[in-house]
């Protein structure tokens, strides 16, 4: 998948994720249902915008694609580090336990500040 296709992808709602990366994967309904283990008319109205999945079936949804289920349910934008910070987080993963507590302790005081601060404008402080 290209950027650009990449970009349309993530711009999709989940029924059209969940049809497009089963066809990329050259899978019909009936086997990507059995994959799961559900019955076919479950797929149609999961692709169809009729129902949705509970998260157990998202869970295995995400199995059979081979995707996380983050990239089934959640735009680009509702999840993970922006790209400012993408490259920082990649980097932590190399922390020692310790560090990694560090890092995590650091940036709770921050989102608790930033909260405070947020909260203190909104009533008017």
């Amino acid at each position: 998948m290209n950027a650009s296709q990449l970009l349309s992808f993530m711009a999709m709602e989940f029924p059209q994720r969940l049809a497009t990366l089963r066809k990329q994967r050259k899978l019909t309904q009936q086997a990507l249902a059995d994959k799961v283990g559900v019955h076919i008319t479950q797929i149609q109205r999961y692709e169809h915008g009729n129902i949705q999945p509970t998260l157990d079936v998202i869970r295995r949804l995400a199995i059979a694609l081979s995707v996380s289920a983050d990239t089934l349910i959640f735009d680009e934008d509702e999840r993970g580090p922006d790209d400012e910070l993408r490259l920082q987080f990649e980097a932590m993963r190399a922390f020692s336990p310790e560090e990694k507590q560090v890092a995590k302790t650091l940036l709770e005081s921050l989102i608790l500040k930033h909260d405070a601060s947020r909260f203190q404008r909104a009533a008017g402080g």
